[in-house]
């Protein structure tokens, strides 16, 4: 039996057999698409650059920028504050850093040693002057005054009887019954004697005075302060410290410095009027403390600071000033009559001061001007305005010449007009579905099963 034949494909040849070739490809896109894309970035990037320019020229208010109508610019429209040039009393002041000063104070120190028995005042009190406050033990010096006094009725007594003796040599020395030496010997003790009684009265005052020192009295009237001493302790006249401290706050001054260059001005007004005002303000400059009389000022300037001392009196009746508060202080010299404006209306540029003027037809202009003197709210315009015109006080750094103007009062007028001139304005709409006059309810349809 033959084995069943196996039909097996033939090996390939080791010869390669040629094959059919590709069509070659191109290896960039041709000119013409990229010139194209090229084209259309430029575009793209033109649209977007003119996009920006026309946002930045709007929002700046320059020309093509498409703003409100009025506004030479084309921005939009910029609502000021004004204010009415007018002519006012500017005071003419100087401010300055005072100082208040007591007028008087006094250090109540013991002038004889002994122990303080007895204290008689409060810290913080009011005291008057003579007014008893302490007192030192006096039994010491009730002695010493006895044993002066003393010795002074002992000389005096001796003196008296040296004078009756002088005069009984004298009559001796009349009648020839006694020498002149005896005499002249006897006068001589009496003159003696007369210089001993003197020491003696001298050391009976001192005893006397001594004994009224252990009595502490106020030198002054004024307010007391801090006890530094308390009853039971031994003083002596050499504490520096002393049992306490009187100032004198009613009246009381303040000190102050005025600049050397306004010393002319000051000796000016006050040879026109001596008592020129003084007020003295708190730091904050809002609330008046109290009001005094200009004194006087120093002799010399101080070469540190190019300023002169000056003072000034107060009543201080309501004990509102302090010794050593600091205070701010107005010394009004003189008041002049000028044309003013508002402190913000004033703006300075490259050529100098200027302001905004307000015209008829709502522009304004811009306008320089020469300052002059100012307080806090106001200032003189020496050259450039006149009374009546109107100024910006508000709003003024976005303004430039020429430029239309909202006023506020004109912005709500206009509002108020829009409003009434909208149709059903001030009307109330009906509700959908209500009944009532010219209303008709809604009905919803019948639904079917």
């Amino acid at each position: 039996m033959n084995p069943p034949q196996v039909n097996v494909p033939p090996a390939p040849s080791a010869t390669p057999t040629p094959s059919t070739p590709l069509p070659e490809r191109p290896l960039s896109p041709p000119r013409r698409s990229r010139w194209v894309g090229s084209l259309v970035a430029l575009v793209l990037v033109a649209l977007v650059g003119g996009g920006a320019w026309y946002l930045v020229k709007r929002a700046s208010g320059e020309p093509g920028g498409g703003g409100a109508r009025g506004f030479p610019g084309g921005g939009a429209m910029v609502t000021v504050g004004e204010a009415t040039v007018r002519t006012a009393e500017l005071p003419v002041i100087i401010e300055a850093l005072g100082t208040v000063i007591p007028a008087a104070t006094v250090t109540l120190r013991p002038q004889v040693a002994g122990q303080l028995t007895q204290v008689f005042f409060t810290e913080g009190q009011m005291v008057k002057k003579g007014q008893l406050l302490a007192q030192i033990d006096a039994r010491p010096f009730e002695q010493a005054l006895m044993q002066a006094e003393g010795t002074r009725r002992r000389d005096e007594a001796q003196l008296d009887n040296a004078r009756l003796t002088l005069e009984r040599y004298r009559t001796l020395l009349s009648q020839d019954s006694i020498a002149r030496q005896d005499v002249d010997t006897q006068a001589a003790l009496v003159k003696q004697l007369e210089g001993t009684v003197m020491t003696d009265k001298a050391q009976e005052g001192t005893a006397r005075l001594n004994l009224n020192y252990t009595r502490l009295t106020a030198p002054t009237s004024g307010r007391i302060g801090l006890r530094t001493v308390d009853a039971g302790n031994y003083v002596t006249s050499g504490d520096a410290a002393g049992i306490a401290t009187i100032t004198q706050v009613a009246p009381i001054d303040v000190q102050f410095s005025v600049p050397q260059d306004r010393v002319a001005d000051v000796l000016a007004a006050q040879a026109q009027d001596p008592s020129l005002e003084v007020t003295a303000l708190d730091r904050t400059r809002k609330v008046v403390l109290d009001k005094g009389h200009f004194s006087t000022l120093d002799n010399v300037v101080d070469t540190t600071t190019g300023t002169v001392k000056a003072k000034a009196r107060f009543e201080n009746t309501a004990s509102a000033l302090f010794p050593n508060q600091f205070v701010n202080v107005q010394l009004m010299l003189r008041s002049v009559s000028a044309t003013v404006v508002p402190v913000t209306a004033v703006r300075t540029g490259a050529s100098g001061d200027y302001v905004y003027v307000i015209n008829e037809d709502r522009t304004v202009s811009l306008r320089k001007v020469k300052r002059g003197l100012a307080t806090v709210g106001v200032m003189a315009i020496t050259e450039g305005l006149k009374d009546g015109e109107r100024v910006v006080t508000e709003g003024g750094d976005r303004l430039q010449d020429g430029m239309k103007v909202q006023l506020p009062g004109a912005m709500g007028a206009r509002g108020a007009r829009s409003a009434a001139s909208r149709p059903g304005a001030g009307a109330s709409a009906p509700r959908e579905g209500a009944s009532g006059a010219g209303g008709h309810r809604r009905q919803r349809p019948a639904q079917t099963p």
